[in-house]
């Protein structure tokens, strides 16, 4: 399945049908160990690949942790589980999730951001009327529903896009393979591949983040009460999951992909193989401050300078306490970067939109 964007919001109904399957865990030597289950947001893919990976492995084991995953998909809503105690911790997909959350009434915080840049990007056919997003605009574009909350406002107060220009997304590429003039919205791992794949066409691709979208992606959410009365727990899966990623990024995934494979039998090696290169080779989780923080880095300009800009467009209120949403406790430590194995660090390079994807 594509992964988009989502929000979920905290909801008074707690839905616990479709939670996924559970990914087998390294079973301890000797002694208790403490018990995670980790929700994910969509089905198992390659962008949750270092927290397979660290099952894989067994390094949440060493790590004194008994971590079980639960894909997400289209019916799960990660804040619901996690509130109603179906799940420990939960991924969340960007930025507004853990504000919205916490705005709702949610006593979660995000102890990690996997990915310093967010994914997301618009998609056309090849075309010479358009060669910058800020060329869409007045055009339709296909986007889900979740977007029209999240990076939306931000297209259109940086270049003007209005609401009549939108036109729904249903995660069904067939409205775009047949329309030489749609736009529509995808995740730079996912859609792209697809469209190429499935039309024969290489699609343009323009990232939000190179065009100066602010958000962090791909973040674990903990509750208040495990930082707060188990913080070494959280800090010994914060640790793992950072091992587990560099392992899966600049080491072998294999052992993580055959766990995704068995959650999720959609996968294919090459779909899993196009997502891990674009993931290296733009540097998602590994430039930026991960560059010498390490994996998971957050820092409070960022988090500040994402609130500035969608307070601006009144999506919070200026007084809104956003800092609550998110600790720096666990992170920003250095951990595992000696793990690379000698693979340079990626300068998240800026290409040409035609024929190719870009990420700042």
């Amino acid at each position: 399945m594509i992964l988009a964007a989502r929000l979920w919001v905290l909801g008074l109904v707690l839905i616990l049908g479709a939670c996924g399957q559970e990914s087998p865990v390294a079973q301890p030597a000797g002694g208790a160990r403490t018990k995670i289950v980790l929700v994910t947001d969509w089905k198992a893919q390659a962008e949750h690949g270092g927290f397979y990976e660290a099952v894989a492995e067994g390094l949440y084991a060493r790590h004194g942790l008994s971590v079980v995953i639960r894909e997400g998909g289209p019916t799960v809503n990660v804040g619901q589980l996690l509130a109603g105690g179906a799940a420990d911790f939960g991924i969340a997909s960007n930025s507004f999730i853990p504000l919205n959350l916490r705005r709702a009434g949610g006593a979660f915080r995000v102890v990690m951001a996997v990915f310093q840049k967010d994914p997301q990007v618009l998609i056309t056919h090849p075309r010479s009327d358009i060669k910058s997003i800020a060329d869409m605009a007045g055009k339709p574009i296909m986007i889900s529903d979740a977007a029209v909350d999240t990076f939306w406002p931000w297209l259109k107060s940086k270049f003007g896009f209005s609401d009549n220009q939108i036109r729904k997304y249903t995660f069904n590429l067939a409205p775009f393979l047949v329309d030489k003039s749609a736009i529509q919205e995808g995740y730079l791992s996912s859609e792209p591949y697809a469209i190429e794949k499935q039309g024969g066409i290489k699609p343009e691709v323009y990232s939000l983040a190179d065009a100066g979208y602010p958000g962090y992606a791909n973040l674990v959410l903990v509750p208040d009460s495990w930082i707060t009365s188990k913080s070494q727990a959280v800090q010994a899966f914060v640790d793992a999951s950072i091992e587990g990623w560099m392992d899966y990024l600049y080491g072998d995934p294999r052992p993580g992909n055959e766990l995704i494979k068995k959650d999720n039998p959609e996968m294919t090696d090459d779909l899993i193989a196009q997502a891990i290169d674009k993931m290296r080779r733009y540097g998602i989780a590994l430039s930026g401050d991960a560059g010498k923080a390490g994996i998971g880095a957050m820092t409070d300009q960022r988090w500040q300078d994402f609130f500035a800009a969608m307070s601006s467009e009144g999506i919070y209120p200026r007084d809104f306490g956003y800092r609550d949403a998110y600790t720096l406790q666990f992170v920003n430590k250095g951990h595992a970067l000696d793990r690379r194995s000698g693979v340079a660090l990626v300068a998240a390079p800026k290409t040409p939109p035609s024929g190719g994807a870009s990420v700042q």
